[in-house]
Order: structure tokens, then sequence, then C-alpha cells
């Protein structure tokens, strides 16, 4: 079976730029694509496949926004999402389902700016590791105003943060990290980029199949790099501060392959990936082969001079494979697996 065409509306030039889809139009253009090939509703797939979209929002994919995963090229990103929608569009006909991860965040979080001062009344700038040696030490204590804008006190508070930034110490991944103001709900970074938009869009009139959304990192207390759950789930005294989203696992289960696209490979996409591995194996180990990476449809956080995590997220991807999951490119068809296609 020979995969389907690119329809005509795709431009690879303004896979990088924002735009207004044309819902409309395209909605037409998507039902005549179906006539002309013959397309099946996806309820009637023998297979069924998830494409699982981690964050490609603007704030990570759109050169000049705040998180732009730039990778080593310069232009990660924007060469991933070209190559991501491709894909959708070459296996219209085989994705049943795609599922969209959305970074989403207001301005009073833990991992921003305001939310800590030093003694000189500074706000620490971005990309600052805040270990719990500094807070031991009182170097950065979270903002009072913060706190009482969520309605808490600075006895918790002082507690909270001792409590936290050991607890993310002791699970070795990240120390507390404050990141630029991003993927702001309401705003503009935090929309799907609009060649993506596109895409799904026509994918949902052409297949009669919903997107589908999962919003993470929308509390104030803790980091939320992973989709499956936050970094730290409850607070110095043992009360819960946040919660786990299931759903996304029980698509590992529910579906015949989960295929994974997104961004960041050495954040969001990784642990959303190890925490998946994590459930799914208290379920059946061998469910780690109906994932799918596409892994030239994501690409690290580098930001020159600063950070490069490239080589640790290969590091990580490759562990991924020696437990059972598929590293594929998303040149191969989805057609060459069994039951798939029409």
């Amino acid at each position: 079976m020979t995969v389907l065409p690119i329809p005509p509306h795709y431009d690879p030039n303004k896979v990088g730029k924002i735009w207004k889809v044309s819902y409309q139009k395209l909605a037409e253009e998507a039902k005549k694509w179906v006539v002309s090939h013959q397309l099946r509703p996806a309820a009637e797939d023998n297979l069924k496949i998830c494409l699982l979209l981690i964050d490609v929002q603007n704030t990570f994919c759109i050169p000049d926004f705040e998180l732009f995963v730039a990778g080593r090229s310069g232009v990660a990103a924007v060469r991933d999402n070209q190559r991501l929608c491709q894909f959708i569009y070459r296996n219209l006909d085989c994705i049943t389902q795609i599922s969209c991860t959305m970074d989403t965040h207001q301005s009073i979080q833990i991992f921003h700016p305001i939310f800590f001062i030093n003694q000189s009344g500074e706000h620490p700038e971005p990309y600052t590791i805040i270990s719990s040696d500094d807070v031991d030490n009182g170097y950065w204590k979270i903002n009072p105003e913060a706190l009482e804008s969520l309605g808490l006190t600075p006895p918790y508070g002082e507690s909270f943060l001792r409590s936290y930034s050991r607890a993310l110490e002791k699970k070795g991944k990240y120390n507390l990290t404050i990141w630029p103001y991003h993927a702001m709900l309401g705003g503009i970074g935090h929309a799907i980029v609009p060649a993506v938009e596109e895409a799904i869009f026509f994918h949902s009139i052409a297949r009669l199949a919903p997107t589908t959304f999962h919003i993470k990192g929308d509390t104030p207390l803790t980091e939320n790099y992973s989709a499956i759950k936050p970094e730290v789930m409850y607070d110095h005294s043992g009360k819960q501060i946040a919660q786990e989203d299931r759903s996304i696992v029980n698509k590992l289960v529910d579906f015949d392959a989960v295929f994974i696209a997104g961004q960041a490979k050495s954040h969001c996409v990784a642990w959303s990936i190890e925490d998946l591995y994590k459930k799914i194996s208290t379920i059946d180990v061998k469910l780690a082969s109906k994932i799918y990476i596409l892994q030239d449809c994501m690409s690290p956080v580098v930001v020159s001079e600063v950070i490069d995590y490239t080589d640790e997220a290969d590091r990580t991807f490759e562990k991924f494979a020696e437990r059972g999951m598929n590293l594929i490119d998303s040149t191969q068809s989805i057609r060459k697996l069994p039951g798939a296609g029409p």
C-alpha cells in the first residue's frame, strides 16, 4: 500500500510562522479528500493507532518565542514539525486518533521568576538553578506576595520549599529550575503551532475523529515535565497538591499502537515516556512494544553557551529502545504494521 499524497494546502515554509487556520475552507477540502482517496471513518479502523503529540505549542516551536527548542541546528523544532505534518498527511487513513498535551501555565508558579526573591529584593533570572542548599541558606525564598496571592502563609511556604527542593534532588532528575514565562494560558504561546493545528484539524474532519487534549502544568506549586504526573505530588505535610493523568496510560492499553512526537526530547517527551513505561510495567511490560517514538520529530533543549541536553537525551532514548520501545523515523509508513491501512 502506498502512502497518501500531501494535500495542496500544506506549505512547509509556513511551519515556523504564526498564522490563522482557515477552518471552513479546510473542512471543505478535507471532505473532498475523503472522496478522492476513499477514506473511511476512524471508527472503522482495524488497527487502532493513536498519535500522541507532546507540547507542540508555539512557545516551544516557533523561533523567537520563549522556549524555542532550537537544538544544535538552531532551527530544530521547525524542521521537526515539517516532518510531523508530513507524517500526519501521509498516514491520514491509518491514524485513528490524535491526542495533544498542552503545557499550561500562569505567571505565579514555582518555576517562574516572580515566585522567588532574595534579600536584595531581586527575582532569579531565567535558567537559574535553585538547590536545597540555596533554600536552607536563605539565598532564595518564596516571594511573600506570591504566597499571599495563592492563599498561603510564609511559614507554609518556607516548609514547603525546603521539602520540595529536597524531593527534586532525591528524584535525581533536575533541581528546581527557573524558566522564562512560557505557555501562558490564554496567550499565543500556549496555542498549538498553526501548521500542526491545520494538520490535526484536517485529520479530524477527514476521519471523523475529534482531537483530544490533555492539560498539564497548571498546578502552581510543582513543575510538570511529564504528561503523566507532576514532579511532586504531596507537600511537606503529606497533603496532595497535584494529580496524575492516567488517561494517557489508558490509551496504550486501549490502542494497538501509540506513536509519540513533540518537544522537548530532553524534557517533556523523555519524562512522559519514562512515566508511561513505569505505569504500563505494572500492567504488562510487553505493552512497551506498542510505543513508537518518532525520533526525527523531536529535539533536545540546547541554549547556546548555557545548556546542551543532546547527549543526555540520546542516552535516555537508547534506554527506551532497550526496554522494547520502537525508535523510528517519520518516513517509515504506519502501513507496515500488521492490520494497518484500509
